[in-house]
């Protein structure tokens, strides 16, 4: 029989044992031997979250913020250090190796796009944490490694389909089956619609924005077994995605009565096409070596024609095109038998077109190389020692080099205690060098800023991980004080000149983070995390020259916004609880609560504290085709609340989910 593309987890294995992880070093490591803390997300916990979204599965993870969107794109930030922009720049994002970071947004992750459906996810690796040394500059504060379902374990038909309250209109068809000998292929094809927030649950005077959501998915990947020793992954895909942008010029009633010149009211087609190839060979039993091609390009077109000035042409505000070709080499060994090695190199080639962001500029290249080592020791059976080093050379930052150093002792079998270090970086997108913006009034809004330093991060960290088989329990607690010099924002230097970016602040960053976990019985599991983060903000050097230069943003009690901005970016604190429970007849229950202090995602921007609670029933059946699975959801039960500023209120949403296997 097919094996169904939906799965189930084993209950009895769920809580038994901690997982291997391999998106810290990039070497399968016990969880207890790994240098940095991990929160593994497997689809069980995707599921009872009741998440229709990517972004919203990150709730459960101690030490992340994100919103629901709106007008706005949704974010995913780890400890703050939040910008004035729609991407998340400082948390690397991976799918099968692929990074999703592009040159078009900011050198950031654009969460409309995602390029996987959540059916499809085998579970998600959350390294808290930076790992530069692995990945990076973009994995400047951790890493999302998404695993996908192999095609092999995912053969047969599925289609499925949501339909409920805020317009919510999604349908998926999924197939797999196989590819000659020890060949196999996976395919989803998706396309998910909702009417977003609404404009009329806020003040009149704030009703001047509309929201409307679109998005379709196409996704291949086929694993094709070349012999006893190779295998070739290939995937190819194609996400877009619809969204109303602008502002609306509103009445005292809050009754529009037409577009905003300067910024109307209209339509952001948004696109990203995929094609990756990946060779693994197995060169000994403790030996293997990966070779992968990634290309992506990346579109976004909101632009408009400005009344009057047709001199300006079309102003297309963070539009254009971002291409990337990447390379990676990495092999893994065995020196000797008390240590394992993975080391390798990347270079990848980034270009940016952008008639309005890059106005008079052109095409503007950009090359990245890097060499990257882990080693891991393991001289005694209660001691563990990780050492990694990164070399990067960027043909717009210069070269960076990044150690990381950790140690685990383990108690005993149940009690590991770890000591961590990591210096990293990370170098500003390719806009804030070479930025050129064309404002609808003719000006230049945002110039780049050659010369502009990386942002840099020196972490220490303390980790417990308990692991009470016999109670069916786990607890991972992290220590962290972390020291950001060189934080950039985008000011204004002189008065009426144009934004730059620069290094104005110094960040300290302190606090704890937990999660929980615990399975009393089969039936039932719950999952409690928690972080508390302190942020302290500092002028740098050039931020005490700015705040002295009359004209400048940071000029005076104009600097207050933006320390505002740095300190607040993360909640003081933030609780999240999922627990999951089989009831009788097969029935399944899942309740979300969280708890989530004050925070800022800009600086003109504010939002109070906020409780939510999302739940989910679901029923699987047979006797139809190879069964299937009805749901009911409801996301934000206790009401309404702000997430990402007060002027957008996320009210109660539900939907039902009907989906079937064949």
């Amino acid at each position: 029989m097919a094996t169904p593309l939906v799965g189930t987890a084993d209950d009895g294995v769920f809580f038994s044992a901690l997982p291997i992880v391999a998106s810290v070093s990039r070497l399968p490591q016990r969880l207890e031997d790994a240098p940095g803390a991990v929160t593994v997300i497997d689809r069980a916990m995707i599921r009872a979250s009741g998440a229709r979204s990517l972004h919203e599965v990150f709730r459960l993870v101690p030490g992340f913020q994100t919103f629901t969107p709106s007008d706005k794109p949704a974010r995913v930030n780890y400890h703050g250090i939040t910008d004035d922009t729609d991407y998340s720049p400082r948390v690397q994002v991976l799918v099968d190796g692929r990074s999703l970071h592009s040159p078009l947004f900011r050198g950031g992750m654009n969460w409309e796009l995602v390029p996987v459906a959540l059916e499809d996810i085998e579970r998600i690796e959350v390294v808290r944490g930076s790992n530069t040394v692995s990945y990076g500059t973009n994995a400047f504060l951790g890493v999302i490694n998404i695993v996908t379902v192999e095609p092999a374990f995912a053969q047969g038909l599925s289609v499925s389909t949501q339909r409920g309250s805020g317009g919510v209109r999604d349908y998926s068809v999924r197939g797999g089956g196989g590819l000659g000998e020890g060949g196999a292929f996976r395919l989803s094809v998706q396309e998910r619609a909702d009417d977003g927030l609404d404009h009329r649950d806020v003040l009149p005077a704030d009703r001047d924005w509309r929201d409307s959501n679109r998005s379709r998915l196409f996704d291949f990947r086929a694993d094709l077994q070349l012999d006893a020793r190779s295998l070739l992954e290939l995937q190819i895909g194609r996400v877009e995605a619809h969204q109303l942008v602008g502002r609306l010029s509103i009445a005292a009633d809050g009754t529009a009565i037409g577009p905003r010149a300067s910024d109307p009211l209209r339509r952001a087609d948004q696109s990203s096409t995929w094609v990756q190839a990946r060779w693994l060979h197995a060169l000994s039993e403790s030996a293997d070596l990966s070779l992968r091609y990634t290309h992506h390009v990346d579109r976004l077109d909101a632009g408009f024609d400005v009344a009057g000035r047709p001199e300006l042409g079309r102003i297309n505000p963070n539009g254009g095109r971002g291409v990337r070709h990447e390379f990676e080499a990495l092999h893994t060994f065995l020196p000797v038998d008390s240590l394992r090695m993975a080391w390798g190199g990347s270079w990848r080639h980034d270009t940016l077109e952008s008639a309005t962001m890059l106005h008079g500029v052109g095409r503007v290249s950009r090359d990245v190389g890097r060499l990257f080592a882990n080693l891991e020791w393991k001289p005694l059976g209660w001691f563990t020692g990780n050492l990694g080093l990164s070399h990067e050379y960027d043909s717009l930052a210069g070269a960076h080099v990044a150690p990381r150093a950790s140690a685990s002792f383990h108690i005993d079998e149940q009690n590991t205690v770890r000591v961590g270090y990591a210096r990293a970086w990370r170098t500003p997108g390719t806009l804030d060098y070479k930025a050129s913006q064309l404002a609808s009034n003719g000006s230049i809004e945002w110039a780049g800023t050659p010369g502009l330093p990386a942002e840099g991060l020196d972490s220490w960290e303390l980790g417990y991980l308990g692991d009470w088989r016999a109670v069916r329990m786990s607890l991972d607690l992290r220590v962290f004080h972390e020291r950001v010099s060189d934080r950039i924002h985008r000011i204004r230097t002189v008065a009426g000149g144009p934004l730059t970016a620069q290094a104005v602040h110094e960040l300290k960053i302190r606090g704890h983070e937990l999660q929980w976990k615990w399975q009393p019985v089969d039936a039932t599991r719950i999952v409690v995390g928690h972080a508390h983060i302190d942020i302290d903000a500092d002028f740098s050097t050039l931020g005490r020259t700015l705040h002295a230069a009359a004209g400048s943003h940071l000029f005076g009690s104009g600097a207050e916004r933006y320390f505002a901005l740095s300190e607040r970016s993360a909640p003081r604190r933030a609780t999240s609880l999922l627990w999951m429970q089989r009831l009788p007849m097969g029935v399944s229950l899942a309740v979300a609560r969280y708890w989530v202090h004050d925070i800022k995602w800009t600086r003109n921007t504010d939002t109070d504290s906020y409780q939510r609670t999302d739940l989910r029933l679901s029923y699987p059946f047979s006797g139809f085709a190879r069964g299937g699975e009805i749901a009911y959801t409801v996301q934000s039960l206790n009401g309404a609340h702000a997430e990402e500023r007060m002027q957008r209120i996320v009210d109660r949403r539900h939907w039902v989910s009907l989906s079937l296997d064949f």
